[in-house]
C-alpha cells in the first residue's frame, strides 16, 4: 500500500505539472494522460474519479505556493512584507499556481465541486501562511488577518487585471498604496 500511496503523490506532481502549463479549464484526461506517459485508466487507478484527480493536484498546487510564501525570510517590516509577497505571486513559479486558483475558484463560484471544497481549504492554508509571514515581519497577530483579509482580496484583484495592465505605471502606485494601507491597518495602535 505504501508503494500504491508514493506512485500515486508522484503522479499528483507530474499532473500538477501540466494542469499549471495547459489549465484546469478544459482539462481532459486523455492527453494528460499521454502527455505523462500513462493510459487515462492508470489515472483513474490511482485517482477515483477525475474529480478527484483535480483535487489532488488543486492541493499540490496550493501547497506548492504556501511553501514558497512559508520560505520566505522575514520582511524588515510589514509594508515591505507585502511588497515581498507581491514579488512572490508574481514570480513566473507562484503566478502559475495563483492562476490555477483563480480557475478553480472561478469554477467554485458555479457550485462545482471539488473546487468549492478545495478552494475553501487552500484559502485557510493560504491565509495562514501570509498571516504567519506579516506577524514574522513585525505585525501583531491580532492585526494580522484583517490586513490579510484586504492584503488576499486585493492581490488577487491585481494578478487578475496584471495580464492586461502589465506595465501600467497605476498599477505599480496601487501596489505601493496597498503595502501602506496593509501597514497602516496591521500597526495602528
Amino acid at each position: 500500500m505504501a508503494r500504491d500511496t508514493r506512485r500515486r503523490d508522484e503522479v499528483a506532481q507530474a499532473a500538477t505539472d501540466y494542469v499549471l502549463e495547459h489549465g484546469l479549464v478544459g482539462l481532459s484526461l486523455r492527453p494528460m494522460a499521454a502527455e505523462l506517459g500513462t493510459s487515462d485508466r492508470m489515472l483513474l487507478y490511482h485517482f477515483a474519479s477525475k474529480d478527484d484527480l483535480v483535487a489532488a493536484v488543486l492541493r499540490v498546487s496550493n501547497d506548492r505556493s504556501v511553501a514558497e510564501v512559508r520560505a520566505m525570510p522575514p520582511s524588515p517590516d510589514v509594508r515591505t512584507a507585502v511588497l515581498d509577497l507581491w514579488a512572490a505571486v508574481t514570480s513566473p513559479r507562484l503566478a502559475r499556481c495563483q492562476r490555477m486558483y483563480v480557475e478553480a475558484a472561478a469554477l467554485g463560484l458555479f457550485g462545482r465541486e471539488p473546487y468549492v471544497s478545495v478552494v475553501g481549504e487552500a484559502n485557510e492554508v493560504w491565509t495562514g501562511a501570509v498571516v504567519d509571514h506579516l506577524v514574522a515581519s513585525g505585525a501583531p497577530r491580532a492585526r494580522a488577518r484583517r490586513a490579510v483579509a484586504l492584503l488576499d482580496a486585493t492581490l488577487m484583484g491585481f494578478q487578475l487585471d496584471l495580464p492586461l495592465d502589465a506595465d501600467d505605471p497605476v498599477l505599480e502606485q496601487a501596489v505601493l498604496d496597498l503595502a501602506d494601507a496593509v501597514a497602516a491597518i496591521a500597526c495602528q495602535v
